[in-house]
């Protein structure tokens, strides 16, 4: 069984080693989303990026980087997403944020 409907995409980009209290950002963002029982979040690594420093970031062997372009995508209703932001604002997070209108696709569980 399948449901769907209206909903809003997060999408925030910061660099594998940005941290918030000795800890990854990607992680304390993560972890502030499942507090807020937002329906899901993943983080993927980019391969190759750039930022407000101009400087490319790589996973090429021959200019290895320790730190990646990452983007955490968090999906929910529009106003869940948008009153989660605010839970944001303390972390001081270097990269931009985008909200997306998207429609969400669930499968019930087995």
């Amino acid at each position: 069984m399948r449901s769907h409907g209206p909903a809003a995409r997060l999408t925030i980009f910061v660099g594998e080693s940005d941290t918030w209290h000795h800890r990854p950002l990607y992680h304390e963002i993560v972890h502030r989303a499942r507090q807020a029982g937002l329906a899901g979040a993943s983080v993927i690594r980019g391969i190759e990026g750039y930022g407000a420093s101009s400087r490319v970031h790589t996973s090429r062997i021959l200019s290895l980087s320790e730190d990646l372009p990452l983007a955490i995508v968090i999906i929910d209703t529009e106003q869940a997403v948008r009153e989660f932001l605010p839970l944001l604002d303390e972390l001081r997070i270097g990269g931009p944020a985008v909200i997306d209108r998207v429609e969400m696709v669930r499968w019930a569980a087995r």
